[in-house]
């Protein structure tokens, strides 16, 4: 189990000009799959709904428990998503990838290697709980509790003020559960997490965020088996975004977006990416 009290400072570089950027490509590159997402497109890929698609090598996913395990292949896997979303020129373009929050040094060094071997004009990292909040829309301000549960990990972070407070990550997921095994594990973890932080919390915040309910997203968030329990446990209500496997990409591409039209690219939302 790892954790982060008071994190660090927040890349706010997405918010400054790019010149000369005109189209972009968000990424998602999770233990289960990789999901991408286009201005005016929307969700143009995603792996994990393919058997046998993020598996380039046929040897295993490049990507375990929130790390690059295997860079070729992650590598060849990404060339392929960029060229089929981008196609083979990419000097006018942006990349925006989203990781784990608790992601350690290595996993965003070989993240950023395997993207900027794309040829896009600039790269742009992004945690994965902003993401997610930013798929959710405003809600007033105040606390936010994102619940991540993944296929091999989750994560609970605290955002105050659209900055990290806090976070606590687990390398628990949807995967570790057997055929038919109920979700006693993975709520067991998310419970496990948010009181870690709760104990530690000296402000208030994470019981201000629980009064409001924590926004849940990953495959984990689409189960009601897991929201129903971790509902019933915490008693509060629980939020969630329609198809919660893509809120990480889909906020990822709304942040994108962002960055386009103060590049001067408005691109034209389609519903498909509401």
């Amino acid at each position: 189990m790892r954790s982060l009290h008071d994190g660090p400072r927040i890349d706010r570089s997405f918010h400054r000009e790019l010149r000369g950027v005109t189209r972009g490509l968000a990424l998602d590159l999770g233990s289960s799959g990789t999901r991408a997402w286009v201005p005016g497109r929307g969700v143009v890929a995603d792996t994990a709904a393919c058997a046998g698609v993020g598996d380039v090598t046929g040897h295993g996913r490049p990507v375990r428990r929130g790390r690059i395990v295997d860079p070729a292949s992650c590598g060849r896997m990404l060339a392929r998503l960029a060229d089929t979303a981008l196609g083979p020129e990419r000097s006018d373009t942006v990349i925006l990838l989203s990781h784990p929050v608790l992601a350690g040094a290595e996993h965003r060094a070989a993240a950023r290697q395997a993207v900027a071997s794309l040829g896009p004009t600039r790269v742009i990292v992004l945690d994965s709980a902003r993401a997610a909040a930013a798929c959710a829309g405003p809600r007033g301000g105040g606390p936010l509790l994102v619940v991540d549960i993944g296929a091999e990990l989750t994560e609970v972070t605290l955002l105050v003020g659209g900055r990290i407070r806090d976070a606590r990550q687990a390398e628990t997921g949807l995967s570790d559960l057997g055929p038919g095994e109920p979700p006693t594990d993975v709520v067991r973890t998310v419970l496990d997490l948010a009181s870690a932080m709760w104990k530690q919390d000296r402000h208030g915040a994470v019981l201000g965020a629980l009064r409001k309910g924590p926004l849940l997203a990953g495959g984990g968030a689409a189960r009601p088996d897991v929201t129903n329990r971790i509902a019933a446990r915490l008693g509060v209500p629980v939020r969630r975004v329609d198809d919660p496997a893509t809120t990480v990409v889909r906020g990822a591409g709304l942040i994108l977006s962002s960055v386009l039209r103060r590049a001067g690219a408005e691109p034209a939302l389609s519903g498909r990416q509401r």
